[in-house]
C-alpha cells in the first residue's frame, strides 16, 4: 500500500476545500448523483473514504453509506462532520481490511483515481477481490482514474505538466517501467513560499483494470468518460467504468 504518511495530519487539515475544486458543486453533483442511483435502495461501501468528500454527501440522499480508511487523521477530519453511527469507518488498507456487513453491500465504489495509491499490480487485483467480498451477487463495483497520458511524452522525457492554475501546477514523473508515476503538487501565491505536495501512483491501463475485474468475478457494465456519462473516447482522459459480480459466488 502507498506511505500512510503521505496523508497525515497536515494533509488531513487542510484537504477539504468546500465548493471549490473537486469540492465544487459541478464536480460532487454528478459524482453523488450517479452513485445514488446505483446505490439505490442497498448500502454502499466506499474504499478509501478519506475525509468523507463523496461518503457525506451521499450519506445526506439517504444512503446507507460505510467506508474503510487508512490514514486516522482523514478519519478524524470525517468525524468533524458526522459520527460513526451515520457512517461507520474501519480504518485499513482497502486491498485486505473487512467492513462489518461484507457480503451485504449492493455497492462498492473507489473515486478520484485512489485505486492507483496501491502500488503494485498484486494490491491493485487485492483491491478487485475485496470489493467482490463486500458485495451480494450482482453487486457492483465503481472505480474513477485517470487514463495514463504517455503518449505527451517523447522519447527521453519523464514528465508531463498536468495542469496550470494561477496559484497551483501540477507536474507528473513518469517511470514507464515500472507503471510509476509521482504528481507534484506545486501551490503558491499571495506571496506566501510554494508548497510541494508529492503522492505515488502506479497508473493502470483501461484493459488492464478489465482484466483485473475478471480474475475478481466481476464483468464490466459500462465505461463513460465521466459522472456525466459522456462517451468513453481513444481522447478520454479519464474514466468512470462500473463493474457488475457475478451472479455466483467467486
Amino acid at each position: 500500500m502507498g506511505d500512510e504518511s503521505i496523508w497525515g495530519a497536515e494533509t488531513a487539515a487542510r484537504y477539504d476545500s468546500p465548493g471549490t475544486g473537486m469540492f465544487a458543486a459541478q464536480v460532487l453533483g454528478p459524482t453523488v448523483d450517479r452513485l445514488c442511483a446505483l446505490a439505490g435502495d442497498a448500502p454502499a461501501l466506499e474504499f478509501a473514504i478519506g475525509t468523507g468528500r463523496v461518503a457525506v454527501p451521499l450519506a445526506e440522499r439517504g444512503v446507507r453509506v460505510a467506508g474503510v480508511g487508512l490514514s486516522r487523521p482523514m478519519i478524524d477530519q470525517l468525524r468533524t462532520k458526522v459520527d460513526h453511527d451515520t457512517i461507520p469507518v474501519v480504518e485499513g488498507d482497502m486491498a485486505t481490511a473487512i467492513a462489518p456487513g461484507a457480503g451485504d453491500f449492493g455497492l462498492v465504489y473507489l473515486v478520484y483515481n485512489a485505486i492507483s495509491c496501491l502500488l503494485t499490480q498484486a494490491e491493485q487485483v487485492e483491491c478487485f477481490r475485496n470489493a467482490a467480498r463486500h458485495l451480494r451477487p450482482g453487486g457492483r463495483f465503481v472505480i474513477e482514474l485517470w487514463v495514463p497520458e504517455l503518449r505527451k511524452l517523447p522519447p527521453g522525457q519523464q514528465a508531463t505538466v498536468g495542469r496550470v492554475e494561477p496559484d497551483y501546477i501540477l507536474l507528473d514523473t513518469y517511470d514507464v517501467l515500472n507503471q510509476h508515476v509521482v504528481s507534484h503538487h506545486f501551490r503558491f501565491g499571495d506571496g506566501r513560499q510554494t508548497e510541494l505536495f508529492r503522492s505515488p501512483h502506479r497508473y493502470i491501463w483501461p484493459a488492464e483494470l478489465d482484466l483485473m475485474a475478471q480474475c475478481a468475478g466481476f464483468e464490466l457494465e459500462t465505461r463513460h468518460a465521466d459522472w456525466h456519462e459522456a462517451p468513453f473516447t481513444a481522447e478520454s482522459s479519464s474514466h468512470v467504468s462500473v463493474y457488475q459480480l457475478a451472479s455466483v459466488d467467486h
